[in-house]
């Protein structure tokens, strides 16, 4: 043998694939070759996309399945190549492994006629995404587990991810552009970098995308702050932005030099909240600027939103820090309204899109219009008190939240028996997110988490009491590290101070009533809207009536889209048809709900409305055009002035002149004894000299320094309260917490001092001191100079 033929002999002895050695070597060059395979499909992916990508945000889940191709016809007049739409995970996997892709969900379908229409299709699965929908598009029952970490590498949570995916792999994963599809590219997660720092989380669940079958290119979405380098092999990063795209674009080529430029977000307005001015209209040249300098610098794009819709149902998510839920409609300001008309935003771009097409070349025509109709008031003929119709009862020592109840969405009321005693201070730890007290029936009144109440007084009892309280979710919090917590109903404890000491509340009766469609179909309802009964506190501000369900039928000579007409209503839920529209509530700043025509019919609707409150008109009318953005806070008794109402102090002498210390500790007002029913503190400067007025507590005390009866106690007047910067309502002054406060008015308007306070403690009681808590986290706008006045009737202008 050669000395040459020896080493050719172990080579080919070596990479024989019979030999332990070729093997050995096979083993080490999968990997590398499965790499280079995972590199490449993203590559030729791109190179069968169509570049640069103009797309537009829509979600299947927020239109009705009868308009998906009208909105997708919308888009494409706008001369875009492509559309982006959520997967919400939580409506395909109602249950643990159930899974649902029929009919409104049947997300393959609607890329299907994306690619009918000439589209694209970004995919953007999650599992979390945001989107301001419930628990981020996550499903509730991932909370039935307490320890749970959710959007991390928690095996559970993973177990569960893995699937979803699978499940959405076999739906979705033949139509991507590599099999002749229109899926042209699949988000990992969403906005991750700014929340969390576990890379290997976006790594973990890039590789099960992979698992499920999706090789069309993997791509995130950030915005500039968050942006960080990726070890994910092919990875696109985009990043969101409403303005600047040379900025942004600078930050992005930092952390990948190379590939598109990708404005995964390019906000066209904003979401809403309950209590709030909408923040949808205003001026559009700043988007129509930033569109043009995108396109010139030859940038991809997609529009957030291009068509935001509705988040019928239970859908509507909630911000957290302070607590605020979303309203139903998520119109955005999209320059395709919530019923899905053009608005300026829309022909403002068509205009920028026509002028960069080729010579020769012209935009399609806007697809005709979806029909729109007014509704004549129906009048409701039929009702059932709520408490009428409630499910078994669940029994247990102390309230269970929702989701171990088995449900995610809905009410559920909690019922227990209250021994006589005195009146006492009833305190929820912690209640989510609206609660409807009632004793024997009867409203007493009302706990908001977006005040941050959790607790009222309630009257003395002579007898066993029943004390039910209702409690009704308005969205799990779609953002921030406090999701995994976010539990529904009373997730804690109850209990009662009269003085003596607290008693935790035990015992308990739950009905939980997740409010589906067969269940409102299965209400017996009873014919008449019976009057609501006079009420036992006609001092205090409780609602009108006990949570009531309406119905009524009404006949239609033609059908259309229509908006219902809500302003006589409080608070509630509305189905049509079976259609679950979505939440309202009278404070605004919607208040419409959004009826597509496809889900009425000639003959036989019906319309059922669950109004916690009472209405002041038990009728609904339907308009051509929504309203969203009037508030209407007074409704809801969270003003304490009413329209051109002026306390009027002329001539009154004050009992008390004096200065305020920088002091966060209790401060006493001492007062000649005398009878009194009425007390008003009027701040005349500030510390700060800013203008501003503050209190955290205010407390009245008779001659001897003993505490006074609080339950029948209320604030009569506040010139000056702040809504909608933060929670500065008057009777934060009242509510037992130091870290909340009245607040005058800051956001927007700047009202001057001097700031008036009344208290009216319900009735006469012989009067020694008042007390001071100032404002504890700050020195803004706590109290200077003040004076105080009594009187044993109203002062003028009450």
């Amino acid at each position: 043998m050669t000395a040459l033929s020896r080493p050719l002999r172990g080579l080919v002895t070596r990479f024989h694939p019979a030999s332990k050695g070729a093997r050995a070597y096979l083993r080490r060059l999968l990997p590398w070759l499965w790499r280079v395979v995972m590199y490449s499909l993203p590559v030729l992916a791109l190179s069968a996309t169509d570049l640069p990508l103009r797309s537009g945000e829509l979600h299947s889940a927020r239109i009705p399945r009868e308009y998906w191709q009208h909105r997708l016809q919308m888009a494409k007049a706008l001369g875009f190549n492509t559309v982006s739409t959520y997967v919400f995970w939580s409506q395909h996997e109602p249950e643990p492994g159930k899974f649902d892709w029929s009919g409104q969900n049947d997300i393959a379908e609607f890329c299907r006629q994306a690619q009918r229409e000439g589209l694209q299709v970004l995919i953007r699965p999650g599992p979390y995404v945001c989107a301001e929908y419930d628990l981020g598009g996550m499903p509730w029952w991932l909370l039935r587990q307490r320890e749970l970490r959710l959007r991390g590498r928690d095996p559970e949570f993973l177990k569960a991810v893995r699937g979803y995916y699978r499940a959405l792999g076999e739906q979705l994963a033949p139509l991507q552009v590599t099999r002749g599809g229109p899926i042209a590219m699949v988000q990992v997660e969403n906005e991750y970098d700014g929340y969390g720092r576990d890379a290997g989380y976006i790594e973990v669940l890039a590789a099960a995308l992979r698992e499920s079958g999706f090789d069309v290119p993997l791509y995130t979405s950030e915005m500039s702050g968050s942006l960080r380098p990726s070890n994910v092999p092919g990875l696109v990063r985009g990043v969101g932005f409403s303005r600047d795209p040379d900025q942004h674009f600078a930050d992005l080529r930092r952390i990948q030099p190379t590939g598109p430029l990708f404005c995964s977000e390019l906000y066209t307005g904003w979401y809403d909240v309950w209590g709030r001015g909408s923040r949808t209209a205003g001026p559009f040249e700043t988007l129509t600027n930033t569109v043009e300098r995108v396109l010139q610098l030859g940038g991809s794009f997609n529009l957030y939103m291009l068509h935001g819709g509705t988040s019928f149902g239970f859908t509507a998510g909630a911000n957290d820090e302070p607590y605020r839920p979303q309203p139903t409609s998520y119109d955005y300001g999209a320059p395709i309204d919530e019923g899905g008309s053009p608005t300026p935003k829309f022909f403002a771009l068509r205009e920028v899109m026509a002028r960069r097409l080729p010579r020769g070349q012209s935009l399609p025509p806007i697809p005709p219009l979806p029909r729109r109709m007014e509704l004549p008031p129906v009048r409701f003929t039929e009702s059932v008190p709520l408490v009428k119709g409630l499910p078994t009862a669940r029994r247990d020592g102390r309230p269970r939240p929702m989701e171990l109840l088995g449900q995610g969405q809905g009410c559920v009321l909690y019922r227990t028996i209250l021994q006589p005693g005195r009146a006492a201070r009833l305190i929820l730890t912690e209640p989510h997110d609206f609660v409807v007290v009632m004793l024997d029936g009867q409203p007493v009144g009302t706990l908001d988490r977006m005040r941050r109440e959790t607790s009222l007084w309630i009257p003395a009892r002579g007898t066993d009491t029943t004390l039910d309280l209702l409690v009704e979710a308005m969205g799990h919090v779609n953002y921030g590290p406090n999701m995994a917590r976010d539990r529904k109903g009373i997730t804690e404890r109850v209990e009662l101070d009269d003085g003596r000491g607290l008693r935790e509340l035990l015992d308990w009766e739950m009905f939980p009533m997740p409010l589906t469609a067969s269940s409102i179909a299965d209400l017996r309802f009873g014919k008449g809207i019976p009057a609501p009964p006079p009420s036992a506190y006609p001092e205090r501000d409780v609602p009108q009536r006990e949570p009531t369900f309406f119905r009524a039928t009404f006949d239609l000579k033609e059908i259309g889209d229509t908006f219902l007409d809500l302003r006589t209503w409080s608070k509630g839920v509305v189905w049509v048809n079976g259609h679950n529209l979505g939440r309202y509530w009278s404070i605004g700043p919607q208040q419409t709900l959004y009826l597509p025509g496809p889900w009425l019919k000639s003959r036989g609707n019906e319309i059922v409305v669950l109004d916690l409150m009472g209405p002041s008109k038990a009728e609904i009318a339907g308009r051509t055009a929504p309203i969203l953005n009037e508030l209407n806070l007074a409704s809801a008794r969270r003003l304490h002035r009413r329209p051109g109402q002026q306390l009027k102090l002329e001539g009154v002498k004050p009992v008390k002149e004096g200065q305020f210390a920088s002091d966060t500790q209790w401060q006493r007002v001492k007062l000649e004894p005398r009878p009194v029913r009425y007390v008003c503190l009027e701040a005349v400067t500030s510390l700060a000299n800013d203008g501003y007025s503050t209190c955290a507590e205010l407390d009245v005390v008779d001659a001897s320094g003993a505490s006074l009866p609080r339950a029948e106690w209320r604030i009569v007047y506040a010139d000056s309260e702040e809504l909608f910067g933060d929670d500065g309502t008057a009777d934060r002054a009242l509510d037992g917490q130091p870290d909340t406060f009245w607040h005058s008015r800051w956001d927007g308007t700047k009202d001057p001092l001097p700031h008036q306070l009344v208290l009216d403690l319900g009735h006469e009681y012989e009067v020694g001191e008042v007390r001071y808590l100032a404002r504890q986290d700050r020195d803004h706008g706590r109290i200077g100079q003040f004076r105080v006045y009594t009187s044993r009737v109203p002062f003028g202008g009450l």
